[in-house]
């Protein structure tokens, strides 16, 4: 029996990191083969919680930050995942759609500062991001100069808040890989010009009603659209009430 799982990794406005996983259990031959039958997604939710509570990663010790252990926080949601809509749970479909909402997201979208490096705080302070976010990066900047957090890097990576982990990660086994589908790509190019030449219009003069609105995955992608576009809308009025209040002070 293997474990297999797909993680995608969400800079929070708080600046810390929320990690949204996947984790699967597959047969002991292939991703296809069924798991032994007391494999059940009760024990791996159970599996799941029991790691989270337990794990720890201890900070080297430096005069900066001390000793400290670091470790997963309180806030931990476990589901069960169905597929072909049998069972109780969120759907797969569900899932994939909720994964890829924080997989496509742009940085500025997801309050992770910027998509290239800065240079100094001119650079910070000129940035075209939020009072928050320019804040957090100035820390970073800051910080990055302690000879304690050298090794950190944290001015390289400022304008990704300190963040300088991978957007999605994944076990091989999980899906399929960058290679294999570059591979697809090329075969796909390569055939597809003498698939056209063979190709013929099909005409349907049978027409059904399927249904309209959301499925539930895009559903999903809706509802967090939506969500973002209201917090950019609150960032925004928090900025010109900034803004006024700033003049309004120079002017007195």
């Amino acid at each position: 029996m293997m474990v297999s799982f797909a993680k995608v990794a969400e800079y929070q406005q708080r600046a810390a990191i929320h990690f949204h996983a996947v984790v699967r259990l597959d047969g002991p031959s292939d991703p296809g083969a069924a798991p032994p039958s007391w494999a059940t997604p009760e024990l791996l939710a159970d599996a799941v919680r029991a790691a989270a509570a337990s794990v720890t990663v201890r900070v080297p010790e430096s005069a900066a930050c001390g000793a400290e252990a670091l470790s997963w926080g309180a806030q931990l949601d476990v589901r069960p995942i169905r597929s072909f809509g049998d069972g109780a749970g969120v759907s797969d479909d569900a899932v994939a759609a909720y994964v890829a909402k924080y997989v496509t997201k742009g940085a500025t979208d997801t309050a992770a500062g910027l998509d290239h490096q800065v240079s100094g705080p001119e650079d910070i302070r000129t940035a075209r991001v939020s009072g928050h976010v320019r804040a957090l990066m100035g820390t970073c900047w800051r910080l990055g100069g302690l000879p304690e957090l050298e090794d950190l890097r944290l001015r390289t990576w400022a304008h990704t808040l300190g963040y300088r982990g991978h957007i999605l990660t994944k076990s091989r086994r999980y899906s399929t890989t960058y290679a294999a589908l570059r591979a697809e790509r090329a075969d796909h190019q390569r055939t597809g010009s003498e698939t056209a030449k063979e190709a013929h219009t099909v005409a349907e003069a049978a027409w059904r009603y399927v249904g309209s609105g959301h499925t539930p995955g895009a559903a999903l992608i809706a509802a967090g659209i939506a969500e973002d576009l209201a917090r950019n809308r609150e960032i925004a009025s928090e900025e010109i009430a900034h803004s006024l209040h700033g003049q309004q002070g120079c002017d007195t």
